[in-house]
């Protein structure tokens, strides 16, 4: 599933950056794939555990010992 949102992510950041390069890009176009790569970067984030909980993770894990 990781895989997906990364080939997503990139795929959206290609259609924005393409469609910008044109004369006159649609902003229907560009809005749609600036709210589906923050979609889609915010599902990668969430399955990423935070800095914070892996601390506390350490430091209960040593208190048990």
């Amino acid at each position: 599933m990781k895989t997906i949102y990364i080939l997503l992510i990139f795929a959206l950041a290609f259609v924005a950056l393409f469609e910008q390069s044109k004369a006159e890009p649609n902003k229907f176009i560009m809005i749609a794939a600036m709210v589906a790569f923050v979609y889609g970067l915010s599902r990668l984030m969430a399955k990423v555990p935070s800095k914070g909980e892996r601390n506390n993770d350490d430091e209960n894990g040593s208190e048990n010992i």
